[in-house]
Formats: structure tokens, sequence, C-alpha cells
């Protein structure tokens, strides 16, 4: 893209050499018609267009000067009509050793360098000048004329874009720890079951890369992420699920912790709980306190009588476990109607 920017404004100025030349090699009655098609075509270009003298006083600005420099220049300012410049970095760009001066004192044309210039508003812009040199029909360096291509927005663009990289490379990273945590807390009897247990939890967590790359990265949707995880158990009869609760945007761990959560009590609901019968129904619901702590209830009921396994299940370890690389916490009640559980996480805020 940028490249292509470049080409059309290369474009330009060849149109205003070429321009030029004409008044250089024309006869003398034609030069002051060729003069005035000159500074028509300055005017009527979308950039900020300028020419100096070869001591780099300025003899001419069209109007996109006075909006890109947020001021009226003088005829006879040297060098810029900027009023103040700056480097890519932040450090102060005398008006001398700007790229207009360069061209006119190495005489020739200065290309691939960026500068910033203030406005007397205080206002910055990121641009890029092309200033060239203007000779006469014997070579004779007589001035130069500079354009000067706001590339603000551009910029901004490009940073947007390295952050939101930065921001893709941190979460992949913390995506592929959860994994390899997740794949440690995986337990079963044989293969098969393994497959099917981990295959779950990574279809889990890939609902929550999901929603975080839909909402480019400011956070999941807790709401969203335990009724997409549910839907499947509600999708014949929508009162066997009730979800309560105001939405929250939560950060990428505890999104995932919660996602995955969430799908394990699913799992072991219908193999041993409530949605393991027609007439059982699961109620989830949650609430913040003052200091942003999360508390979320599960409740199940109307499916078989219930009581505390003997033994815990692999499921109940991978909870616990990925609960814990948060801080957080989990209590089970095995009532007689049905399992109630409540989770824990402390200080939440995205």
């Amino acid at each position: 893209m940028l490249n292509l920017f470049r080409h059309s404004e290369e474009a330009d100025l060849e149109r205003i050499l070429a321009e030029h030349a004409a008044i250089a090699s024309g006869a003398p009655d034609d030069c002051q018609s060729h003069e005035k098609q000159f500074r028509d075509l300055l005017q009527a270009l979308p950039a900020a267009i300028y020419t100096t003298d070869a001591q780099g006083r300025i003899t001419f600005f069209n109007r996109g000067c006075v909006e890109f420099a947020g001021r009226t220049p003088k005829i006879g300012d040297m060098w810029c009509v900027t009023w103040k410049l700056f480097l890519p970095d932040g450090t102060p760009l005398a008006h001398e050793d700007c790229p207009m001066a360069i061209a006119l004192k190495e005489n020739r044309p200065v290309r691939d360098m960026e500068a910033i210039a203030e406005r007397p508003d205080g206002s910055r812009i990121c641009f890029m000048p092309y200033p060239t040199p203007l000779r006469d029909e014997s070579g004779r360096l007589i001035g130069a004329v500079n354009m000067l291509v706001d590339i603000t927005t551009r910029k901004q663009a490009e940073e947007r874009m390295m952050l939101l990289t930065q921001e893709v490379d941190h979460r992949s990273n913390n995506l592929l720890a959860v994994i390899q945590a997740m794949l440690r807390l995986t337990k079963a009897e044989t293969a098969e079951e393994f497959q099917a247990a981990f295959q779950g939890r990574l279809s889990a967590l890939a609902n929550v890369q999901r929603l975080f790359s839909v909402s480019r990265w400011t956070g999941a949707s807790l709401k969203t992420i335990i009724e997409e995880e549910l839907r499947p158990y509600a999708a014949n009869d929508a009162r066997r699920v009730s979800i309560t609760g105001c939405d929250i945007r939560l950060p990428a761990t505890l999104a995932q912790a919660i996602a995955v959560s969430v799908h394990e009590l699913a799992t072991n609901a219908a193999k041993y709980g409530s949605l393991s019968k027609p007439s059982g129904t699961i109620d989830i619901s949650w609430q913040t306190d003052a200091a942003d702590n999360l508390l979320l209830h599960w409740t199940e009921s109307g499916g078989p009588r219930t009581a505390e396994p003997v033994r815990k299940g692999f499921g109940v370890g991978a909870v616990d476990g990925v609960i814990r690389t948060l801080s957080g916490s989990i209590s089970r009640q095995w009532k007689p109607e049905g399992l109630v559980c409540e989770l824990s996480f402390p200080s939440i805020a995205a």
C-alpha cells in the first residue's frame, strides 16, 4: 500500500517538473502563460506544495500549505512553510537542516525521509517531504519545489497494526501455555476417553479465541461464553437452562478458565447429573462485588439423586487445576436434588 501512495506522489511530481521544464524551455512571450499554468497546477494538487529560489526563500505556496501548516506562510520565509519541525523520534529539526535545505544545498532530490510538523496550536502531523531541485534550460539550479504528504493516518494505522500484532503474539503464547497445562491435567482410562475430553476442552478454548477476535481483543463476554457452552443442552427445550447475570467483559486467562470450567460442568451434568434426564435443569448466575471479585453459581436440579463421589473424577481435577492457576476457588455440594457449585475469581477487571 505504501508503494502505491509513493507511486501516486511521484507521478504528481513528474507533472510539476514537466510543467516547469516547459516554462524553462519556452519562448519569452510564452513564459507568463506557462507560469500561470504552473501555479494553477500547484493549486489544484491536493498536497501541500511550495517553491523556493536557489537560496531557499519561499516564492510560492498553495492553499494546501495553509491547511497543512495551520498558518499562512510568508513569501520570503526560509526553507519551509511549517512552524516547527521534528524528526520521527521527537528530536527538534532546525529549518536550515530540513529536507528542502538539504535538497538545495546538495542540489539533489531528497526521498524516503519522514518528519513531524508542529502547528502553532500544538497539533502535529507526520509527513513525508519530496523536495526536488528546479533547474533552468542550461541545468543551473534556480530553486526547488517541495510536496508535503500527510502520512499521519497511515502511521496511526501502522501503529495499530503493530499493537495488534503484539497482542496476538501475547495471546498466542498465553493460549499455548493454557493448552499445555490442560494437556497435563487431562486424564482418562482409555485413549478414546482422553481424545474426547481433550477435544471438548480445546473446543471451549477455540470458542473463547473467536470471541476475542470478534471483539478485536477488547475482552470476551461472560454471558456469551456460558450461552454457547450450554446451547446444545437447551436446543430442544430452552427451559432446561437458566442464565442470569449482567454481562461482563473478561480478560483472556479468566475467560479461558471459565469456558473450560463450564464445559466440564456441563459434560459431567450430561453424563451423571441433571442433564442426563429430560426433566433436569441447570441454573447458572453470577455477580461481582466492589473489589471486582466474581462469584459464579452453578445449580443442578431435577436429575438423578446425587451424592459425593467416592473417587475424584478426571474432569473435577482439570477444573480445579485451571481455577487454581488464577488464584480462584471452587466449592461443591452434592445435594440430593443435584450438584451445587460456586466458583470464585479475584480481581476480574479486564
